[in-house]
């Protein structure tokens, strides 16, 4: 049950977590809790928040819509605030302004 952590110290936390639960010392349910903390949180992206996202990234709107597997059409429509990133694009978005657009690579 490994998952990628936010942090070494989450890792660890969630390594011994997962220990006790091998062990059966905690339940499934507590180790799920456990794997929800480990996940990047999504939040809603303002389009000025998309710019800089993809600024930071160093690549044009077609380039960052290859990577998200959208169209550039799309990501300009974001940057304009006409439509708003949902379900997998938002998650997508969220671990490249977390970890950099390389953790979707």
């Amino acid at each position: 049950m490994s998952k990628p952590a936010k942090s070494d110290i989450a890792a660890a936390v969630h390594e011994a977590a997962n220990d006790l639960y091998e062990a059966g010392i905690i339940s499934a349910r507590t180790m799920r809790g456990f794997d929800k903390t480990c996940l990047t949180t999504v939040e809603p992206l303002s389009p000025e928040e998309i710019v800089d996202v993809r600024r930071r990234s160093g690549v044009s709107q077609a380039v960052f819509a290859q990577y998200l597997n959208v169209t550039p059409g799309v990501v300009s429509k974001w940057e304009r605030g006409e439509k708003r990133p949902t379900g997998a694009s938002l998650k997508l978005l969220s671990l490249v302004k977390c970890k950099g657009l390389q953790s979707i690579a």
